[in-house]
């Protein structure tokens, strides 16, 4: 199951958020989400466990745990919406939609 572990300090490290999560069960991945320019936190990130009944046990017992100064939101993660092929700006066209 994918957790979604949010509100988390500037601080928080993937080794941290494998602690944090390790007394509930077998923990397959921790990231923690990076600026792709500043290489800074986010403030969020996503825990993989394989056992769903670990992963509904982390959930209900770090949801609202302190760690590093802040309170953890920690739910299940909803999987990321479909991007849906809309109107592109620029009247459909390639390149910004100007017209020579």
């Amino acid at each position: 199951m994918n957790i979604y572990v949010g509100n988390l300090s500037r601080e928080v490290t993937e080794e941290d958020l494998q602690h944090a999560f390790e007394p509930f069960g077998q923990v397959k991945s921790a990231t923690v989400i990076k600026d792709l320019f500043s290489g800074e936190s986010k403030g969020f990130g996503f825990v993989e466990m394989p056992a769903k009944a670990d992963a509904q046990s982390a959930i209900n017992g770090l949801h609202g745990k302190e760690l590093k100064g802040r309170a953890l939101v920690v739910n299940e993660a909803r999987p990321r919406p479909e991007k849906r092929g809309g109107r592109r700006t620029g009247g459909g066209r390639p390149g910004g939609g100007r017209r020579f």
